[in-house]
């Protein structure tokens, strides 16, 4: 074989690659879901409900998330409200326990553990049926509740996630190319709820059977991990697209960069950990999801890289690799561009996508050199301002 054929070969594999990530398994969803898709059978009931609210030093948005929670559309003796303090060392204690008068219980890990481990700790001093986790800077609908809890009259529901409106108060272009990547990523999860089940959920808006609940590695990507512990019980993760919650994104390039890189590291772990939910014999489509969703998108750096190198290879000796090597020049630089303007305070929704598809996939490629050091993350820090109620 040539080097001309195998660079042409390496240069259509990985285009395939590419086009079966973002566009042909959107398309695979559709299709499956068209000839199977899975009702939910829904039905009016208000069981009584747990909300845990995770926080690490969040004086700043704690108050208003308490007002928020307390003020939901749902019977005040059926809901219970905890906040799950991993060792805040500002007022965040404090401003919990001002509201204990109202029912708000507070849980203060004895250990900094991480968010995981103050989940697992709460979910145990909870009483509700249902158990909802919620972030410190996330503001529910009023009507979440009622719109989620008729999910779970189904038998085979285990667990519920809602739809993230995200705000960007400065209209930055890390705040766009967040929107933008999250449209995409609830039409997934609306296709995937429809045919199987969902592969991860909202972190700040999920809820969960307590019956269903299982206590997660402290390093777990819980809100990743949660929809494969439903599918070992014989359950599902579903998406309810009425339920919403607002939250801000992050307006930074550095911030948003580091919030992926930590979550990309904690699911490349968390795969591995949990590989053999990737064999179609055991669990079915839901491998297929895995797999196409999780592992073929960590693989796009990979494919790139080979597109890329492929295209200069045969630059010269062909007019459409040189477009395509030129096409490939001109994207990065326009995410570079994007990242130059950032940084004098102008923002363009023009270059916002490849800014952010470029962001994304550089977030890969550090976390699974990280994974591969064995670097894990337990703990994290407030990193997102606080939405609007």
């Amino acid at each position: 074989m040539s080097l001309t054929v195998a660079a042409e070969l390496v240069f259509w594999i990985s285009a395939a690659g590419l086009f079966y990530t973002y566009a042909g398994y959107p398309l695979l969803l559709v299709f499956v879901g068209s000839l199977r898709p899975r009702l939910v059978r829904r039905a009016d009931s208000t069981p009584r409900v747990t909300v845990i609210i995770t926080a690490y030093n969040e004086e700043r948005a704690l108050a208003s998330k308490l007002e928020d929670t307390l003020a939901l559309d749902y019977p005040q003796d059926c809901l219970e409200v905890i906040v799950a303090s991993d060792c805040s060392s500002d007022r965040t204690d404090e401003i919990a326990c001002e509201f204990g008068s109202r029912g708000v219980r507070l849980h203060r890990q004895p250990e900094r553990l991480g968010k995981t481990a103050a989940q697992n700790a709460a979910v145990e001093r909870a009483s509700g049926e249902i158990i909802v986790f919620s972030d410190a800077t996330t503001f529910y609908q009023r009507n979440v509740l009622r719109t989620m809890m008729p999910n779970f009259a189904d038998p085979t529901v285990g667990c519920v996630t809602g739809r993230v409106i995200y705000t960007d108060s400065t209209s930055s272009s890390v705040g766009h190319g967040t929107r933008s990547y999250w449209s995409y990523e609830f039409f997934l999860k609306k296709h995937e709820s429809a045919i199987c089940s969902l592969i991860g959920v909202c972190g700040c808006l999920y809820t969960v059977r307590r019956s269903a609940y299982v206590p997660l590695y402290h390093e777990a990507c819980s809100d990743f991990v949660i929809a494969t512990k439903m599918v070992e019980q014989g359950l599902r993760a579903i998406y309810e697209p009425a339920a919403v919650c607002n939250e801000e994104t992050n307006t930074q390039t550095n911030k948003e960069l580091n919030a992926r890189v930590r979550i990309m590291t904690q699911t490349f772990a968390d795969l591995w950990r949990n590989r053999s939910m990737m064999n179609p014999l055991r669990s079915g489509f839901f491998a297929v999801e895995l797999l196409s969703h999780k592992v073929m998108r960590y693989l796009v750096p990979l494919f790139l890289i080979t597109i890329l190198a492929a295209s200069a290879a045969l630059a010269g000796g062909s007019t459409y690799y040189l477009v395509a090597l030129a096409v490939q020049i001109g994207f990065y630089i326009a995410a570079g561009l994007a990242g130059l303007l950032e940084r004098v305070g102008l923002h363009s929704r023009l270059l916002a996508i490849p800014q952010y598809f470029v962001l994304g996939n550089l977030a890969s490629l550090i976390a699974f050199y990280q994974f591969l050091r064995g670097e894990r993350y337990m703990r994290w820090e407030p990193i997102r301002a606080s939405g609007a109620p």
